[in-house]
């Protein structure tokens, strides 16, 4: 046991070592998390047979390390699968075993959660418990009886109603937003549950692999839930968050998965920011340059959220949407009360289409929010914003009339802070505000 528990310790130490030194180029990341998965596979491998547990049961790992990925100081969380009609309460030499196991794992420098059920009682925890049922969507074979793990895997699929698991995660979501304040730029961000975060990305892959979508961001722009180019840039800024979240791990030496200002010094240092052209390292502009990465990564996983996030809502309750839309002018029609651009590509041909949108969405009586078409064209409408287009006499007198509805501006200029259009109206709006 002590040897063993030298060489997993020892080796764990010497990737993160190397992680330390590496390029942090983002694409070297997964390159980690996946290292350290294996590690950890291995050595659960060699636990498992030194425990003496017969051909019948089998191990699995759950959570973010069923995904085959692990942070340096994550959990490490397992489920013990038991064939039916076996029980520890009434097999004392099984459950000697199930204990002397959990606790060699600790006794290596695992840190384990670990939970010990039959397929039945899978089934019935996951079906009562959503926070259950989502880290055994992920369970993924270690080591043991593959017939058992399959059964199970059959049961579970069998068992999933992606349409309520769905209504069930986006209530998550949104009950983890607004802990969060609904933002992604708190000034010590959370890089795995903010608004924005790793989270938010993973609610996604969830209900596509519920719903039997796809595991990747690359399945589902392949079935045109997301596009080619938002596959990329989601896949791109996923990076980004889990090198810094890696970052944070080594920063901290333990699990700590926020910003805190303590840390962001020492983040920002080993990701090579803020050094001055003699190699000394400026502190201040460290730092800063370490959060507007962050935050540049947060909104664009917080837009992109929202578009895959939509078309998914629409592929899996397709009756419940399928209403004929409603013409409101020449750019927008009423979709199902969501206010839907009438082709992708109107706010190229009409850029004073862009401000038009918030207008009518204040003015238009019945529209809750945007279609995901309509956020994909502003996502992709942004470079049409410059400086001609804020001088426009057209837009700068639509952007006046948005301020001066009756109905109040504040879910309007939310809406245009979360699509990124405020960002080019910010000074105007600035300067009239301090008029007032």
């Amino acid at each position: 046991m002590n040897a063993l528990a030298n060489l997993y310790r020892k080796d764990k130490a010497a990737l993160l070592l190397d992680a330390s030194n590496r390029s942090t180029a983002t694409r070297s990341v997964r390159g980690l998390l996946h290292k350290l998965c294996s590690l950890t596979d291995d050595t659960l491998r060699k636990l498992w047979h030194d425990a003496g547990f017969d051909n019948s049961l089998c191990l699995a790992a759950v959570g973010g390390y069923g995904r085959g990925e692990l942070y340096p100081y994550s959990d490490v969380d397992v489920l013990l699968l038991l064939p039916e009609g076996v029980s520890p309460e009434q097999d004392e030499g099984l459950k000697t075993k199930i204990e002397a196991f959990i606790g060699s794992c600790w006794d290596t420098g695992l840190e384990i959660g670990s939970s010990v059920r039959n397929v039945d009682e899978c089934i019935h925890e996951s079906s009562a418990d959503i926070t259950v049922q989502t880290s055994l969507l992920e369970a993924r074979l270690i080591v043991g009886s593959a017939d058992l793990f399959k059964t199970f895997q059959t049961r579970f699929d069998q068992a999933m109603d992606p349409q309520a698991f769905f209504v069930a995660k986006t209530l998550e979501l949104r009950q983890r937003h607004t802990k969060f304040e609904n933002t992604p730029y708190s000034l010590e961000p959370n890089a795995k549950e903010s608004p924005g975060g790793l989270r938010d990305l993973q609610v996604i892959l969830w209900v596509a692999k519920a719903a039997g979508l796809g595991n990747s961001w690359d399945e589902l722009a392949r079935k045109g839930l997301a596009t080619p180019f938002e596959a990329r840039q989601l896949k791109r800024n996923e990076d980004t968050l889990a090198l810094i979240r890696t970052r944070l791990h080594l920063a901290a030496k333990r699990r700590e998965d926020r910003l805190v200002f303590d840390l962001q010094h020492a983040v920002a240092k080993s990701l090579g920011l803020g050094l001055e052209e003699d190699g000394s390292l400026n502190a201040r502009v460290a730092s800063e340059a370490l959060m507007k990465r962050y935050y540049w990564a947060a909104k664009a996983v917080t837009q992109l959220n929202q578009i895959v996030h939509l078309n998914m809502q629409e592929w899996l309750f397709q009756e419940a949407t399928a209403h004929p839309p409603r013409p409101l002018n020449a750019f927008f029609t009423d979709k199902s009360g969501t206010l839907d651009v009438v082709d992708d590509d109107v706010y190229q041909r009409h850029p004073e289409a862009i401000l038009q949108t918030f207008l009518l969405y204040q003015e238009t009586v019945g529209i809750k929010g945007f279609s995901a078409r309509t956020l994909r064209a502003l996502y992709n409408a942004r470079g049409l914003m410059d400086a001609a287009f804020r001088r426009d006499p057209v837009n700068r007198a639509t952007f006046m009339q948005i301020l001066m509805q009756p109905s109040g501006i504040t879910h309007a200029i939310r809406l245009m802070n979360q699509t990124s259009v405020l960002g080019r109206y910010l000074w105007v709006f600035r300067r009239i505000v301090g008029q007032m």
